[in-house]
């Protein structure tokens, strides 16, 4: 491979550890395996108390408020001054926005008022979420497609984690490049070999599972959106074929609640676990617990805690769906169902035969050593430097001009503002759109 320019890297997400989510996930991965090729990354992310005193100087925690739509969500609400200052003196050579909303907004802000180069991930489909905001009343999920569309197309480059997100953007109408990268797995971090069988045998005795206990793990948020219900509703019919089953569920989450009393009114309540959530260093033990990995959601973009079950050798049980069936193969690496009238039965049959999950176990593994980090941080390397030799330096804008500047657009109601600057402002995405064109497209 071509040696390429160190780079310094300024990604703005809204979730970062200590969060527990794939968005998390995929930028620490990220940094990770661009700072291994000599890349200078730094993370700006809203503050979470949970995080007492950050002792990183390549992470800038900005002040942050909850947001009261969803439960331990955080959004940044200003920029101090010395951010500002601090992102000027640190020369991005280009700007990786994670989010649509409150640290995206200020990676536009930046890309636009500095002159440097935005690519922009797109990780949540968002017209699942909108029962967030009061219930679908304020935002619909038209809305929300337009809302995607506008932010993508602010961008220079645009990256979709599987092909069902490329699908969607073009169905949206995002006409900038989009490259499919798909986020890599650190498989030996989920490796069934680091675990010795005694202490998986102990995390079950201290969680009230007995060694045989059949169990079906569920890790990830617990959201409307997720479909854990769906599992919840097929162990009645499960129970009655395999009764000692256990369904464990590590996350947070807004649904816990919900989902308990749905388990009650099933008169199954004794026979789910939620553990709450888990630092990131011990989620592969808790894989290790179950017997058999299940989930019903149909809104990932990307499917990582199925990737990351199957690295760990837990065999996967799943609604069918395409982000998911480019690296599972029905019977070979995964199970899927479509109907969840079949869920009860195709369990069951996963949980009693011991050679299909032994199948399933290996194969998975070795499906997920291909999907490595390795090749999703070339990918993203050699975006980056296509973008920044398209962009070819435009002309900043004053750091005395960013309380005038909202995104690409001037806030024209300001009257003082020169002519000049908000031409200026206007003309950067369209100057780029003009050169990216020609940028390939990645394809794993």
């Amino acid at each position: 491979k071509q040696e390429v320019a160190k780079l310094n890297i300024g990604i703005f997400t809204d979730t970062y550890f200590p969060q527990l989510n794939g968005v998390a996930t995929s930028v620490q991965t990220l940094r990770r395996e661009l700072e291994k090729r000599g890349h200078q990354v730094y993370i700006f992310t809203p503050y979470d108390p949970r995080q007492q005193q950050e002792t990183d100087d390549h992470i800038f925690r900005l002040p942050s408020m909850p947001f009261i739509f969803v439960k331990n969500y955080r959004a940044c609400f200003v920029c101090p001054p010395h951010i500002l200052r601090k992102i000027h003196q640190l020369k991005l050579d280009i700007i990786h926005t994670q989010t649509e909303f409150s640290l995206g907004f200020l990676g536009k802000l930046i890309s636009t008022t500095f002159g440097i180069p935005m690519v922009h991930t797109y990780h949540t489909m968002y017209e699942d979420y909108v029962h967030y905001i009061a219930g679908g009343h304020l935002i619909s999920a038209e809305g929300a497609r337009e809302f995607s569309r506008i932010f993508c197309n602010t961008a220079m480059a645009v990256i979709a984690p599987t092909q069902k997100t490329e699908r969607l953007l073009l169905s949206y109408g995002v006409n900038k490049p989009i490259s499919i990268i798909p986020t890599g797995i650190d498989t030996s971090h989920f490796r069934k070999s680091n675990y010795d069988p005694a202490e998986i045998l102990e995390l079950r005795h201290n969680l009230g599972l007995k060694a045989d206990t059949p169990v079906l793990i569920s890790i990830g948020r617990i959201a409307k959106e997720k479909s854990i219900d769906v599992i919840i509703g097929a162990l009645p019919k499960l129970l009655e074929k395999l009764p000692d089953t256990m369904m464990v569920i590590v996350g947070e989450g807004m649904e816990i609640e919900n989902l308990k009393k749905y388990a009650d009114s099933l008169d199954i309540g004794d026979h789910l676990l939620f553990t709450g959530g888990k630092p990131w260093s011990e989620i592969s033990k808790y894989y290790q617990l179950g017997d058999v990995f299940c989930s019903a959601s149909l809104s990932e973009t990307q499917g990582l805690t199925f990737a990351e079950a199957m690295a760990g050798g837990i065999p996967v049980v799943a609604r069918r769906d395409d982000c998911i069936v480019n690296f599972m193969t029905h019977g070979e690496t995964g199970m899927f169902f479509d109907d969840p009238a079949e869920l009860p039965d195709l369990l069951y049959r996963v949980l009693t035969d011991k050679p299909l999950r032994e199948h399933l176990s290996t194969t998975s593994q070795n499906t997920m050593e291909s999907l490595s980090v390795e090749t999703f941080g070339n990918h993203v390397e050699e975006l980056y430097e296509k973008v920044v030799r398209a962009f070819q330096n435009a002309e900043s804008i004053p750091l005395h001009s960013l309380p005038y500047i909202k995104g690409t657009r001037v806030v024209h109601r300001i009257s003082k503002i020169p002519k000049k600057l908000a031409h200026r402002s206007r003309s950067y995405s369209s100057q780029i759109a003009e050169r990216l064109p020609f940028l390939p497209r990645h394809r794993s």
